[in-house]
């Protein structure tokens, strides 16, 4: 099975890094088969939803991107 990471970046979009599958609310999947590495917008303010267009710039959006201790525990023990 490939591993696939999902880092959220400091203020920024999600980057996911391996072969992922995304999908729309309606069941329609995206062509990635040429991408391994994409960003998904977690600002909303993104004109291209899903993925980021760099709108989280201009919006100022402030994120926290660190777990606290006891999530990630969480997180890492299932």
């Amino acid at each position: 099975m490939t591993t696939i990471t999902i880092t959220p970046t400091d203020n920024g979009p999600y980057l996911i890094e391996g072969p992922a599958r995304v999908i729309d609310a309606d069941g329609n999947e995206y062509d990635l088969t040429e991408q391994t590495t994409i960003f998904l917008c977690r600002c909303g303010g993104s004109a291209t939803k899903p993925f980021c267009d760099g709108t989280h710039e201009t919006l100022k959006f402030e994120a926290a991107s660190r777990a606290p201790h006891t999530l990630a525990a969480l997180a890492t023990a299932s």
